[in-house]
């Protein structure tokens, strides 16, 4: 198949002229019915804007102004009831270091009245003791002094043999050591 060639012609406004003068909405002859349109269209833009758009911005902030105070109420619930939790834990604190305080006297006062208890018997134990050993001491010094005058006499009379050549009776030099003794 064969192309043909074709042409194409331009096919013109009508009304060409009224263009060639420049930009439309500038032409002074238009000014009037632009006016209108104008003035309908912005108040047909007002009325939808006044109407529909303006309400739902309003019941949006109103929302936001509500879920808002909303939360600030149920944060100052919170903080009412932190508060309130805080004071009974520092209640509940003072009150268990008061009864720590008053366990840790109990506690000191029984160790004191056991080692008082633990003292007294001690005491008494060496107290006895202590008679006992005095008791002891005064029958050895009871003896030891009754011996003292056996043994003085023994002494004197060895004493006397070696000394002298003078032999003297148990009875004589037993005599003697008792008056000295006396004195």
């Amino acid at each position: 198949m064969a192309q043909t060639p074709t042409t194409h012609a331009e096919v013109g406004h009508g009304g060409g002229e009224a263009h060639a003068g420049g930009f439309p909405p500038f032409d002074s002859s238009t000014f009037a019915s632009q006016l209108l349109w104008l003035a309908i269209t912005f108040v047909a833009l007002l009325w939808v804007v006044s109407k529909v758009i303006l309400p739902r911005i309003g019941g949006i902030l109103e929302a936001r102004s509500d879920r808002i105070a909303r939360d600030l109420a149920e944060a100052q619930r919170l903080k009412a009831e932190t508060d309130a939790a805080l004071a009974a834990y520092e209640q509940s604190l003072a009150a268990a270091r008061a009864r720590a305080q008053a366990i840790a006297t109990e506690t000191r006062a029984a160790l004191n009245a056991d080692m008082d208890a633990k003292r007294a018997a001690a005491e008494a134990s060496l107290g006895a003791r202590l008679a006992e050993a005095e008791n002891r001491i005064g029958e050895i010094k009871a003896r030891a002094l009754g011996e003292v005058g056996s043994i003085a006499i023994e002494t004197a009379e060895a004493l006397v043999s070696a000394l002298t050549s003078v032999s003297a009776s148990r009875d004589e030099v037993a005599g003697a050591v008792g008056t000295a003794m006396a004195k």
